[in-house]
């Protein structure tokens, strides 16, 4: 895979991303599940991984979630979950395999927000497989632990190391801002009542402060300051 100099994580921040990358991975072992849900973003390998795993047999039904959010719009104009449906249409999953929801604006409305349209049809899983972003694993499956506990979560997201990730986004910037949020969100979500608690080890609370320090701050909560506001 082509990486440009913009798809290049600097040298000297290396470390510090490579721990945050594996801390928001779940490393779970996947197994046949209920449901696979895709929650939307910007990020169109979740539909891939998606259909690779409906192909593989891990689910007989994938939802796709997700509206639109200012990081979205412009590449997916009808909305996450529509553009991830024919996306996956397209890899060879039956239209009759997909369910969308097109309205969710955040993480815990794509889990409630699934949750209920499942209701709808009568469907009340026990498993669910969740892809996502990879840097999105741990906060979706703290979020579903908290809005959703009579589901067993596995999570998962595209197979590709921190690196071919990276080219394949194009933007080293953006991925290393995505997964400074997303480490912030853990903590801050949890204290405010939204997801489950997760613990933090000491690398990885030494790499979130160093990518602050070096300027990584555009996807942090307004008012908040570092994790948990400390």
């Amino acid at each position: 895979m082509t990486r440009t100099p913009a798809a290049t994580i600097p040298p000297e921040l290396r470390e510090a991303v490579e721990v945050l990358w594996d801390y928001h991975q779940m490393h779970h072992e996947l197994r046949p599940t209920d449901v696979g849900i895709g929650l939307g973003s910007h990020d169109l390998s979740v539909a891939t991984r998606a259909a690779e795993l409906w192909h593989q047999g891990m689910f007989p039904l994938i939802v796709f979630t997700g509206a639109n959010a200012p990081t979205t719009v412009e590449r997916f104009p009808r909305g996450e979950a529509v553009h991830y449906r024919e996306h996956a249409l397209s890899l060879g999953v039956p239209d009759d395999a997909i369910l969308v929801e097109p309205r969710a604006t955040n993480t815990s409305e794509n889990i409630t927000l699934t949750r209920d349209l499942l209701h709808e049809r009568g469907i009340s899983p026990e498993t669910v497989t969740l892809i996502s972003r990879p840097y999105q694993q741990r906060r979706a499956y703290a979020t579903c632990r908290r809005v959703w506990p009579e589901v067993e979560p596995l999570c998962t997201s595209t197979s590709l190391d921190l690196d071919d990730y990276v080219a394949s986004i194009g933007d080293a910037n953006r991925v290393i801002n995505m997964l400074v949020g997303d480490t912030q969100r853990i903590e801050v979500y949890a204290q405010r009542g939204y997801a489950a608690h997760q613990d933090f080890t000491k690398a990885a609370t030494h790499a979130f402060d160093a990518l602050v320090s070096a300027g990584y701050t555009n996807r942090l909560l307004p008012g908040v300051v570092g994790l948990g506001g400390r």
